[in-house]
């Protein structure tokens, strides 16, 4: 019977059964363990067939999740298309009630600004680096700056470490 196997891949290629096409008209296809002429197996493989042939055309998202988890072998048997429609479904009730609940603490957050039971968030005004905050002065500053031409090592000490060195 190996002969005939053999004679039947190197005629018709390697054997593939069409386990399903999702709601994108990706074919998802599952090919056994077989074993070449000369004798090296070659272990079973899961694999799909997208609708966009090319790579740069392939975007996240274009496989169903249910079909991505049978094709890394994290469930055994192949999804239906009830299932991943219900499983749709369910997802975008999970959104939907996420926004609600967003919505519902924004208001209560205003709310409770405006009666005084939490504080104001602080307002810092951009300038220099990204998070510090501006308070309108330019006086000097103690903390050691350089251009790095300047520089002389041992030329700074902090302030009040004079009598520290004996």
């Amino acid at each position: 019977m190996g002969w005939l196997r053999v004679l039947l891949q190197r005629t018709f290629g390697v054997v593939k059964h069409h386990m399903g096409t999702d709601q994108f008209g990706n074919k998802y296809f599952y090919i056994p363990e077989q074993r070449t002429w000369t004798g090296q197996t070659i272990r079973e493989r899961r694999t799909v067939e997208p609708v966009h042939k090319k790579e740069y055309e392939y975007e996240a998202g274009d496989i169903p999740l249910e079909w991505e988890a049978w094709i890394r072998r994290k469930r055994e048997d192949p999804p239906t298309i009830e299932e991943i429609l219900n499983n749709e479904k369910n997802r975008e009730v999970v959104k939907l009630r996420s926004n609600e609940l967003y919505e519902k603490d924004k208001l209560q957050q205003v709310k409770e600004y405006e009666e005084g039971l939490v504080a104001q968030p602080g307002r810092t005004q951009i300038k220099g680096h990204a998070s510090a905050p501006f308070y309108e002065t330019n006086e000097p500053s103690e903390d050691p700056t350089s251009t790095a031409k300047s520089f002389q090592p041992g030329s700074w000490t902090p302030p009040g470490a004079s009598n520290r060195n004996p």
